[in-house]
């Protein structure tokens, strides 16, 4: 019975399935050149941020504090200038000079300490206009303290309140600016700084954003392939089945086919010549050598025939068509167990129903190939079948001591695989288990009702 192999595997199913490899390869290698390409950016940012924080905020800052040191010197001139005017103290004038030099001396250091951290951010004719103004107004101090050395301090009061307040105004003034030049720029710089930060966000969020989109498309890509994937496999699936069935039904058909022509064809001609060699015995000599042998040869034909008619039995038993399945084991077990030399220990429980038509044919074949198992495997002269009616199913169990699987249930043969593929048939399930840490126990369970409309 050929089977063509379009009807088995159709061109959509038997093309090759392409392999998902490359194309996830490819999202990697995008992934994670994106990863690095962002790493790059990221770390160029920070690098950005931090050389704007060193070289402008904190140099700000710093200059800030050194432009309060000179303010806060300024200040301390002015409130001894207002001083030097009131005259309250009795003091001359030449008294504050210690003061002044002081003042001048931290003011020198300020100016700088402020000249090495102030950078760029302060132009040379800014720089130029405040030394100017502090070179301007110390000269000032200098000739008003000679003035009042030489004993003219009413001239020297008037060049205090004419010149130097006047100078260390324009000083103030001068820093005062620098001060708010240094606010605006650092004013500048957190503007700056925030708009990284708000850029540097905004890359955060469509990196996250195209990451998700690529795990999406990665996800569906895959969540497709595996859908092509299982409906192919489920078409396999049902292909198998139903070319286990077909091949199942062809063995029966043959089988069937075989066992009819020797018990039928082969029987018939081993009962006619049994027969003619009886017929010729008695025309033979009473006591001749011809009648031995003639009675001899007849022995031999009626051995044959017993054995056609067992060998067509075992290949297919009318018994399953004409008594059913429990007959049949009733008969069968028996059978084999004298012509294998083992004890089968049969039991039967449950209220009998009917099994017949090829639930009772796949029931036998899987009872027939447990026990040719079990004599040619288990080393066991030993065996246990059960067979249960249990209310919504029908079990049967074959049990041996012997040696089992030794672990290695990868070798199972094209008997095992039959048997598994009888059970789907049968909608049921076939389970080799170890009981006992030895030995196999085959257990075949079949829906009742799956038994019933076959039997009908």
């Amino acid at each position: 019975m050929a089977l063509k192999a379009e009807a088995l595997y159709p061109r959509s199913v038997s093309r090759a399935v392409h392999s998902p490899t490359p194309g996830l390869i490819l999202g990697l290698i995008v992934t994670l050149a994106a990863v690095v390409a962002y790493s790059g950016y990221i770390t160029v940012q920070i690098a950005g941020l931090r050389e704007l924080q060193n070289n402008l905020v904190d140099r700000n800052r710093k200059d800030s504090l050194q432009l309060l040191r000179i303010q806060g010197d300024l200040n301390s001139l002015a409130l001894a200038m207002r001083d030097m005017l009131d005259n309250d103290e009795p003091y001359p004038l030449t008294a504050y000079s210690a003061q002044f030099q002081r003042i001048r001396t931290d003011l020198d250091d300020a100016i700088r300490r402020e000249a090495q951290v102030a950078g760029n951010s302060r132009t040379s004719a800014q720089q130029q206009d405040l030394s100017s103004y502090m070179t301007q107004f110390w000269y000032a101090v200098d000739r008003t303290f000679e003035l009042a050395r030489n004993g003219r301090e009413k001239e020297a009061r008037v060049q205090i309140q004419l010149s130097l307040q006047s100078r260390q105004a324009s000083l103030s003034a001068a820093v005062a600016r620098l001060l708010v030049q240094n606010n605006e720029n650092e004013e500048q710089a957190g503007e700056h700084i925030r708009q990284i930060y708000d850029r540097v966000g905004r890359q955060v969020y469509l990196f996250l954003g195209a990451t998700l989109i690529a795990i999406v498309l990665t996800s569906l890509y895959m969540i497709q392939f595996n859908r092509r994937l299982f409906a192919q496999l489920a078409t396999l699936s049902e292909q198998k089945s139903e070319l286990a069935q077909k091949l199942i039904a062809t063995q029966e058909s043959t089988l069937r086919y075989i066992s009819r022509e020797l018990h039928d064809e082969f029987g018939q001609i081993l009962t006619a010549i049994g027969s003619m060699l009886g017929r010729a015995g008695k025309h033979a000599p009473e006591g001749s050598t011809l009648r031995a042998d003639l009675q001899e040869v007849r022995d031999i034909t009626q051995n044959t025939l017993e054995n056609v008619r067992s060998l067509s039995q075992a290949l297919h038993p009318v018994m399953l068509e004409e008594a059913g399945l429990e007959k049949t084991l009733d008969w069968y077990l028996p059978t084999v167990a004298r012509q294998a030399g083992i004890h089968i220990s049969y039991e039967k429980s449950g209220t009998p129903f009917v099994v017949g038509g090829n639930g009772a044919v796949h029931v036998y074949r899987v009872v027939q190939e447990s026990l040719n198992n079990l004599i040619r495997h288990s080393g066991t002269k030993e065996a246990w079948v059960r067979l249960r009616y249990l209310p919504s199913r029908l079990e049967v169990e074959i049990e041996d001591r012997g040696k089992g699987f030794q672990g290695q249930p990868a070798r199972q043969g094209i008997g095992l695989v039959a048997m598994r593929e009888r059970a789907e048939l049968l909608q049921g399930s076939l389970d080799l288990l170890h009981p006992n840490g030895s030995g196999t126990l085959v257990r075949l369970t079949v829906p009742k009702d799956k038994q019933e409309s076959d039997g009908r």
